[in-house]
């Protein structure tokens, strides 16, 4: 029998085809048939969920212990640090910490630091992958390598360099020093941002550019109203990586902002952790860490869905 459906026809070899792709797409440790066992469906599910729990403890525990000790006094948390408010509950330490001890100060003061770091770093990173992508330069595979090679150079080496240029900048002879233009400018040459940015302009489709070109549309047209527009997957990427790096960042505000009015609370928290309550400073700790958090838990989805970033548009 030679027809389409038969055995050996097209169809058939499409059927075996779909069905080899599926058996391959389920494959693991177990195979399908021992998945049909009742006993070694059980213990899969068992272990699933111990997995489960141990990550959610290794994950979440510090940060619910965090929360829980930021308003539990600070003889219960010495005494029986595990124990869920033997005492009573102690909601004064928040308002503490955030107006007596004036963590509102350094709150914004990361606030601001982390801000403008973001918005350095997107747009050295947009506009420097999109020249390197998009418009392509004669000398852009020179400039990508020595951009490429500044990724193995550690980050420590260049802090000597970097602060004499920030005590003494060139053309402005004025030192920055205590300013936010000290965290906010280093912040913008970050070269990972840039290949990621770069990476990913490099799987948006062409057609789409030389249609907008054919169009009349120029470069700066055709980076905001078609470049942009569609990058809002890596756009999310690299804002969640350059707040979070923001937030945490100790050494740099540290040499730089020696003002403690305008220190953020990476740098103002150890310095406060010798002069206050031990539940008070946990509960600064805990205020520092509601923006992290919150943004991820806000962009968790387009984080997750751009953490690939190999086929984002193609494929």
């Amino acid at each position: 029998m030679t027809g389409g459906d038969g055995p050996g026809g097209p169809g058939d070899r499409r059927r075996r085809r779909r069905r080899s792709a599926q058996d391959d797409g389920d494959r693991g440790i177990l195979s399908i048939s021992d998945r049909r066992r009742p006993g070694v469906r059980v213990s899969s599910r068992v272990i699933n969920a111990l997995l489960l729990v141990v990550l959610l403890i290794v994950g979440l525990g510090p940060l619910l212990w965090l929360a829980k000790s930021a308003i539990t006094p600070t003889a219960d948390t010495l005494k029986t640090p595990m124990a869920l408010w033997p005492n009573g509950v102690d909601w004064a330490n928040l308002s503490t910490a955030w107006s007596t001890v004036h963590i509102d100060v350094q709150f914004m003061n990361t606030i601001w630091v982390a801000v403008g770091s973001w918005a350095m770093q997107v747009i050295v990173a947009t506009t420097g992958g999109y020249a390197l992508s998009v418009l392509r330069p004669k000398y852009g595979k020179v400039l990508y390598g020595l951009i490429l090679c500044t990724l193995f150079v550690p980050s420590v080496v260049l802090l000597v360099p970097l602060y004499l240029t920030i005590l003494n900048p060139p053309l402005l002879g004025q030192s920055l020093i205590n300013t936010f233009w000290a965290v906010w400018l280093p912040a913008g040459a970050s070269a990972f941002n840039l290949v990621l940015v770069k990476r990913f302009f490099d799987n948006l489709p062409r057609e789409v550019f030389e249609a907008a070109r054919t169009d009349g549309a120029g470069p700066f047209r055709l980076f905001v109203s078609i470049v942009l527009p569609m990058s809002k997957p890596i756009l999310g990427v690299v804002s969640v990586f350059a707040i979070i790096a923001a937030w945490k960042d100790y050494l740099w505000p540290l040499l730089v902002l020696r003002d403690p009015g305008i220190q953020p609370l990476s740098v103002r928290l150890p310095t406060l952790q010798a002069a206050i309550q031990l539940d008070v400073y946990l509960a600064a700790l805990a205020i520092s860490t509601l923006i992290p958090i919150v943004l991820f838990l806000v962009f968790q989805g387009l984080f997750l869905r751009s953490a690939g970033l190999g086929g984002a548009v193609k494929g």
